[in-house]
């Protein structure tokens, strides 16, 4: 049989070196120009060749193990726990990665609607009202439960809540 049209961009020879350079620990982007084609060429053979796409994920998973390993090496040594720090940040960012100032965990929101629901109950003298706002402060702390999928950071919080029993 007789193949017609161009010819592929990546050869089996050039299919090999992406895989090696992506093994490194290199971008699609590096190993596109390495061999002479455009980072897209590399994605299209992948979709078109699933043994090559399995092989381009493999290469790529070595190169990450590869770093992970020696980040855990590094983090044995009390010297570079910085090094176990950066894989916390990034493997765990909402527990661990770094915040700007202004910026709340729903540990803190809840304590302040806690604290405000406290100052209503103080403060709004007529019962019924009261409840209103309570109600609210409620259904605002459900949506933050469903909207903040990580851990309860105040497991004890509904006894913080004020009741209306004033």
């Amino acid at each position: 049989m007789v193949r017609r049209g161009r010819p592929p961009s990546l050869d089996e020879d050039k299919r090999r070196l992406v895989l090696a350079i992506l093994a490194v620990g290199c971008s699609r982007r590096t190993a596109a120009k390495y061999v002479g084609c455009a980072h897209t060429t590399i994605q299209r053979t992948a979709l078109r060749d699933p043994e090559f796409a399995k092989r381009l994920e493999c290469a790529e998973g070595m190169a990450e193990l590869g770093y992970l390993k020696n980040i855990q090496t590094a983090a044995k040594k009390e010297q570079y726990w910085r090094a176990a720090a950066w894989v916390l940040e990034r493997r765990h960012p909402q527990e661990w990665g770094p915040r700007s100032p202004n910026v709340l965990t729903p540990g803190e929101v809840h304590q302040l609607l806690a604290a405000l629901a406290r100052i209503v109950v103080e403060e709004v003298p007529v019962a019924a009202y009261r409840k209103n706002v309570l109600k609210r402060f409620v259904r605002m702390v459900i949506g933050l439960d469903r909207a903040v999928p990580s851990k309860q950071e105040e497991p004890e919080r509904e006894s913080d809540a004020p009741t209306d029993e004033s």
